[in-house]
């Protein structure tokens, strides 16, 4: 009886934090050119930054900075295929204000540089409906894309 008692409010208070969780998901997603910290991300989410990395790592298997890199570079992905701005360009317009960040970021989860990418996935894709583009070309999440000489 006493279990029954204390799991419910506990039960409550998770779902509470998963719909917080949804909601920082969803600012991510929505704002990612946007100047986003995890301070700011927990401080919107009325949580501590340490609680929220911890609790949002659990819910979708990474943090929420590596989640909002993987957006911002989502974005650039389609940027660049479309081939009118320069990754410079692309860099600043997904969020970033670094562009050996970006560049670095870009490389680890796409598996080349942006620049290369860029002169690749025009050929690459051409002729894909955009929605299939954006599948085919997404980024690998949460581990490191194969090197072109490991493959």
């Amino acid at each position: 009886m006493i279990s029954q008692v204390t799991s419910r409010p506990a039960a409550a208070q998770h779902l509470r934090d998963l719909a917080r969780l949804r909601r920082v998901r969803d600012r991510i997603d929505r704002e990612y050119a946007q100047p986003l910290d995890v301070e700011a991300l927990a401080r919107g989410a009325h949580m501590s930054a340490g609680h929220l990395s911890r609790q949002f790592r659990l819910a979708y298997g990474e943090s929420p900075y590596a989640y909002l890199m993987t957006r911002r570079i989502e974005r650039a992905m389609a940027l660049l295929r479309r081939g009118d701005l320069s990754v410079t360009e692309v860099c600043f317009a997904v969020g970033c204000s670094s562009l050996g960040t970006f560049s670095t970021r870009f490389t680890e989860l796409v598996g080349m540089p942006p620049s290369i990418y860029r002169r690749h996935a025009a050929r690459a894709t051409a002729g894909m409906p955009p929605c299939v583009a954006k599948q085919v070309t997404r980024p690998i999440r949460n581990r490191e894309a194969p090197s072109p000489s490991r493959t």
